[in-house]
This record gives C-alpha cells, structure tokens and sequence, in this order.
C-alpha cells in the first residue's frame, strides 16, 4: 500500500499545477463516453470540477489509513446516491478519470503510473459501491425551511425541519440543494446537535456571485422546500478524551463548532473549552451575542473573539493563527478547526510550530460556493 500511495503522490504532481484544465477535460470525456451523464449535474460546473479534485486528493491522503479511507470513501458514496449513482457509471468514471491523467501527465506518464491509478481506483469505486449498497436511509431527505434571520448584507442564519428523521452528529455536514438553484449541491455543516423536535440551524454566507450560497442567503424563505443528502464528515467530538477543548471557527466555519459546544452542553462536566472565533471586521463576527450568551451560561466556555481588519477593535486582532500564539500553551488540549481551506492550513502550520501533536487535531475540507 505505501508503494501504491508513493505512484499515486509522484504522478498526481504532473498535473497537480494543471488541475482545472485536467478536470474540465475528465468531465467532457466522460459526457462524451455516456451523454446521459450529463443530465445528473447542474449547468454551472466550476464547483463540481473543484470538488471532483478535492475527492481525490483526500482519497489520496488517506490511501495509508485504512479506516479513514473507508469512512470518507464509504461516505462519498451514500452522498453520491443523491445524483442516482448507479455501479455501472462508476466503469465510466475510472476511464474518464485515467484519459485525463494520461492526457496531462503527458510525456511524463509511464505505464507504471498508469497501473497504479487503475488498482487504486478499483478500490475506491468498490468501497463507494459497498458504501452506498449497504445504507438503508433515503437518498436525500426533504425539508422545509422554518426561519431565515439575514446577519448582514451577505450571511444569513435559517432553520429547518426534515419531512422525515435524518441522524447526524455534531460537527456533520450535508450537502443541500434547494429549487432555485436546481441540480446544485453544496456542503454545509449543521449548527445544533441533534434536537428531539428534528429541527436543524445552518449558517452561509454568499460568497461572490456563489451559485448556491446567494440563493440561501437572498432567496431562501420559510415555507421553502430544500433536499439535504446523507450527512458526512469526521469532525466530530473525540468522546475518550478527557484533554481541555481548542475550537477555531473562522467566519461561518463557526456552524460545527458550535454544534459541538451544543453537543458539550448535555454531557460536559470536566473540560474547559476555548472557542477561537475569527472574521475580518466586528461586524463580520454575526453570532457574537448567541455566543455571548452561551458562554454567559456555561462556565466552562470562553469565548475569544478575533478581528484581523479593524485596527480599533479592543480585543483580539490579527489572524486566528496569531492569536494562538498568544495564548496557549496547547500541547494537552484537543483541537477542532473549521473555516476557509487557507485558515484551516495556516492553524495546522501553526500548531505544528506550537508543537502540537497532528493526532489532536481535527477538521473537515469541504467546498463550498
């Protein structure tokens, strides 16, 4: 195995500087093998071309962890159902997938390359097969919306409720496709644990002209109707650790953490948690008074508001990775990171040099829009 991850890292270097062309190549070769395909996917599809890459580097990463190999794998494949996967598309995607790489590895490709990216890729599609076989859930659940709070021009806070049950744990997430942005799916993470009346918070923000954030944020309405696929995800509280708790959120990465703040505050009893939340200005930091009053309510929540475009403002500033160093020290603690994929990197780097063990931290990467 360590062989088989050592060809798939060298040779995805030939094209890692190439991976949007690459992807865009892979997605028309396989419309062009089966153009029914097609019509399972959005019209816009710079987001699906990114997530397509994002799957395979993690897949990648966790080729030498068998058990979170099969987890995310496992996983991806009950999400899959929600594009009516079936396991003869999966022949077609391999294809498609090793065209491209051969295509842009070009004169440095070798037949080597090319055999290891076939074994793994039996893999990958067998463990997503089994993954999605063996779910007996639906392949999406149907929800309706119950409130949507605007926090300002571009983030919006909104509540739902499945038709039917849909179990989570705390720091999940779903992807959600709502009808005014038909055949779009994209990643959110839930802001509640689990609640007896079934309902479910969500925090986005629109991010440009986001293809699904906007809709959200601008359109979305109570009495709306959205579909929410199988939960994935392993952010999720480490239960046999009894080490004190980091969390850092940055911007709407707060929705997990705070699901798991929403977790700690049935069963917690002995470890202090410090939640780091960082934004650019004060006004972007939308849930400061939820969060106050939070940690007004449990003692052992601190709460560290961090600001890194506002001079004036009269706590923290700087990068959330600035005001680690400030505190601390982290060596006996559990972390959880959740934000932008550039803040979830500079944190990592930053509790390297903190020393850290990569064991105690956890974070899920996921794309949004």
């Amino acid at each position: 195995m360590a062989e088989l991850a050592r060809l798939l890292k060298e040779s995805w270097s030939l094209v890692d500087e190439q991976q949007d062309r690459m992807a865009a190549y892979f997605y028309a070769r396989m419309f062009t093998i089966d153009p029914k395909l097609r019509d399972m996917f959005p019209v816009a599809m710079d987001v699906q071309r990114s997530r397509l890459l994002g799957a395979i580097v993690t897949a990648i990463q966790t080729l030498e962890d068998p058990e979170r190999f099969a987890e995310y794998l496992g996983s991806l494949g009950r999400d899959h159902r929600k594009f009516s996967v079936q396991p003869e598309h999966y022949e077609t995607v391999g294809r498609s997938l090793i065209d491209a790489l051969r295509a842009y590895g070009a004169d440095q490709w070798s037949l080597e390359y090319d055999q290891a990216w076939r074994d793994a890729y039996d893999v990958i599609a067998r463990v997503m097969i089994t993954g999605a076989a063996e779910d007996r859930g639906p392949a999406y659940w149907y929800a309706q919306v119950l409130t949507h709070e605007r926090r300002g021009l571009d983030t919006a806070v909104f509540t739902c409720r499945p038709i039917e049950p849909l179990p989570y744990r705390a720091g999940q997430y779903v992807s959600i496709e709502c009808g005014y942005r038909p055949k779009a799916w994209r990643a959110y993470s839930m802001a509640n644990a689990p609640r007896d009346d079934q309902t479910m918070e969500f925090h986005v923000k629109a991010l440009g002209a986001g293809w699904v954030s906007g809709a959200l944020v601008r359109r979305l309405r109570p009495g709306d109707m959205i579909r929410l696929a199988a939960p994935m995800g392993s952010m999720t509280l480490d239960r046999g650790s009894d080490r004190d708790i980091v969390l850092v959120a940055g911007g709407t990465g707060l929705a997990p953490l705070k699901a798991i703040i929403d977790d700690l505050a049935t069963t917690n009893r002995t470890r202090w948690v410090q939640l780091f939340y960082g934004a650019r200005t004060r006004d972007d930091l939308y849930d400061l008074p939820a969060l106050a009053r939070l940690a007004e309510h449990h003692p052992w929540l601190t709460l560290i508001p961090t600001v890194s475009h506002d001079p004036a403002y009269p706590g923290e500033t700087g990068l959330l990775s600035d005001a680690l160093d400030r505190h601390g020290p982290w060596q006996n603690h559990d972390f959880y990171i959740s934000g932008s994929p550039a803040m979830v990197s500079a944190t990592r780097h930053a509790l390297t040099r903190l020393q850290v063990p990569s064991s105690r931290i956890r974070h899920d990467a996921f794309g949004r829009d």
